[in-house]
């Protein structure tokens, strides 16, 4: 999602206090989808419960619900007429987003329906908790990476070399300053007040260890806004536009945009006129199960308040 070089600190009244409210509509859904999902469930119906409660709690979604299952590391949201089922035995990551006013904050969890699979589930949320325990202002950002590392493979386990945390900012979600999950050269810190979404990702010791982009795209969001002839395209970029502003969308948010007899087509003008962007799915590379956990933090001169 959109890249910006200058960090945002938050630490006036007004804009901490929706953070802290995006972040408590969230945890609270999170909690609630947990117990709600299961195996052989439509994941449409994931998809629209899950964000169906963060706005009967007062919240915006700031993505899609991303519903990732197996293989798939992230990015996968039902699209018009999902007919695809949560297998039995699945491993299903749920990444789920709020804002208020435009102030995001970020949680994913791994429900995992296979046993075999629970301590790599353990693995992910490890390396989350102790970054949490350890993470300060001025900490290098090489740290963390290094932190999250350590703990995955003290697991037995491997992290997904090319996945990260972000730094978030006001309708971005991605906002330029990336939190690795492995070891790396960086001389960035973080400092107090900087908000960051914390998300390490991990898979079989003997998987490849990193994502490709898969086939499928559901997730997309406006890059730039520009002339375009016909009537129907030009209603739906305006919808997109006041609608979503620089956030990330799911096609199904845009019925009764424009009438459904032109909707598809208009909207398949916007992507190949470069005017939207897709976000493809995320594959681990050799097909290896993947787990992930994620918290948003925001950082203090000793620690960090987990807004999640």
């Amino acid at each position: 999602m959109s890249e910006r070089n200058v960090m945002i600190a938050y630490k006036d009244e007004e804009t901490l206090e929706k953070l802290r409210l995006s972040g408590k509509i969230l945890r609270e859904t999170r909690e609630e989808i947990k117990r709600y999902v299961c195996e052989n469930m439509p994941i449409i119906q994931v998809c629209e419960k899950a964000e169906s409660l963060i706005r009967a709690k007062g919240g915006e979604p700031a993505f899609p619900c991303n519903v990732s299952i197996n293989e798939i590391a992230a990015h996968y949201t039902s699209p018009p007429g999902d007919t695809k089922k949560i297998p039995e035995k699945a491993v299903v990551k749920l990444d789920i987003g709020v804002h208020i006013d435009g102030y995001i904050t970020d949680t994913a969890t791994t429900i995992c329906f296979d046993q075999a699979y629970r301590k790599m589930v353990e693995a992910a949320e490890e390396a989350l908790r102790t970054v949490i325990s350890k993470i300060h202002s001025g900490m290098p950002i090489s740290s963390i990476g290094g932190i999250i590392e350590t703990t995955i493979k003290n697991r037995g386990f491997r992290p997904i070399s090319n996945l990260t945390g972000h730094s978030l900012d006001r309708y971005l979600v991605h906002a330029g300053t990336s939190i690795p999950n492995i070891s790396q050269a960086c001389k960035t810190r973080i400092k107090s007040g900087e908000l960051y979404a914390i998300e390490p990702f991990v898979t079989l010791p003997d998987a490849a260890g990193r994502i490709q982009d898969g086939e499928e795209v559901t997730i997309y969001r406006l890059i730039k806004v520009s002339s375009i002839k016909n009537e129907y395209s030009k209603r739906l970029l305006k919808y997109i536009q006041a609608n979503f502003k620089t956030l990330p969308f799911a096609e199904r948010w845009l019925d009764g945009s424009v009438p459904k007899d032109y909707q598809r087509e208009s909207f398949k003008e916007l992507v190949s006129s470069k005017l939207l962007m897709g976000y493809p799915t995320f594959v681990e590379a050799s097909r290896g199960i993947v787990t992930q956990a994620e918290h948003t933090l925001l950082i203090t001169e000793n620690g960090c308040e987990v807004l999640t």
